[in-house]
């Protein structure tokens, strides 16, 4: 069966992009594969972080994939650093990495450019990022257009292994949902939509209550012309808003188009508002009854227990490979 890893940080809300873009394709998937869902902590840290928050975040993460129709019967969810494996191959895999690859990602690039203080975490995560995946001999792995570049890097790194060692890790493949991949911001629709955009009327948090998703949505920036009419060069505001549409009310673009052909803007954002609010709504009560119920840690701590056990196997080889005395 084939194998998909992914993970997303517990930092800031989760938005309808990275329900339509990811979540719920992960509900899809775990029915087809082997699924391994994973709240990277470690990667959190890279950062500063408040502990309260952390925590309290790491559990809000979790509760909403249960939410969305993660199971724990079709699928692995875990906390990253309940299974040390993860920190240790990660170790390994720097060492491996060179210092260059590390300097050219674009991301760390960026965030660098941000901070004042920065720390080796960030410069090396992507390592972190490639054992997370490794691990666990990963065959597909769901990644935004943003992350494209660490899973070259972790491929790189999985063939320079297998090269120097003989054959331990599985090279991964890129998983990009032909549509929902890229939502785009309300705000600036050539723009990735962002929980961590400081305007909070440039993303649908999945937990904005519905006044206020419908209100966002209401304010969202259009183009000019009135015509509900998908074409990303010249309108790619509406597009952004037609993608959204579609996609939660399981329509193609040109049902879209024909359902408001000649009614203008107003009465598409309304019923998109609406569409929105009638997939989020359902899915917030979940969020409530689980977060406000023990079952959360259980399903965390056996799925760690799980983790850990697919995992041991290949830390194994790895320290092997490398001359390490592993215990029998």
């Amino acid at each position: 069966m084939t194998t998909v890893f992914s993970g997303i940080q517990p930092s800031g809300k989760l938005t309808i992009g990275n329900y339509l873009g990811a979540l719920r394709n992960f509900v899809r998937l775990q029915e087809e594969a082997e699924c391994l869902f994973c709240i990277v902590d470690l990667h959190a840290i890279t950062v500063q972080q408040n502990p309260v928050e952390l925590r309290q975040n790491t559990r809000e993460l979790a509760a909403l994939y249960l939410a969305c129709g993660i199971s724990q019967k079709s699928a692995t969810l875990f906390v990253q650093s309940h299974v040390s494996a993860h920190a240790e191959l990660g170790w390994l895999l720097q060492c491996i990495a060179h210092y260059g690859e590390l300097g050219r990602m674009t991301q760390f690039k960026d965030k660098s450019a941000q901070k004042e203080v920065v720390t080796a975490g960030l410069f090396t995560y992507p390592a972190l990022m490639a054992a997370d995946i490794l691990l666990y001999q990963t065959d597909l792995v769901p990644v935004g257009e943003d992350q494209k570049q660490h899973l070259e890097l972790t491929r790189d790194l999985a063939i320079r292994f297998n090269n120097r060692f003989g054959e331990t890790f599985t090279v991964p493949e890129p998983y990009i949902p032909k549509i929902g991949g890229k939502i785009m911001s309300l705000e600036d629709p050539l723009k990735k939509m962002s929980k961590s955009d400081e305007s909070a009327g440039a993303y649908l948090s999945m937990l904005d209550e519905p006044d206020v998703l419908r209100k966002k949505v209401a304010r969202a920036v259009t183009d000019s012309g009135r015509d509900v009419r998908f074409d990303e060069e010249n309108k790619p505001a509406v597009s952004n808003l037609m993608t959204i549409y579609a996609l939660c009310a399981n329509v193609t673009m040109a049902e879209v188009e024909k359902r408001y052909e000649g009614q203008g803007y107003g009465p598409f954002k309304k019923d998109l508002a609406e569409v929105v609010v009638g997939v989020l709504e359902p899915i917030q009560q979940r969020y409530r009854d689980i977060l406000a119920s023990s079952e959360l840690d259980d399903i965390l701590r056996e799925g760690a227990a799980k983790a850990e056990q697919m995992a041991a196997p290949t830390l194994k080889n790895v320290k092997d490979k490398l001359g390490f005395i592993v215990p029998a």
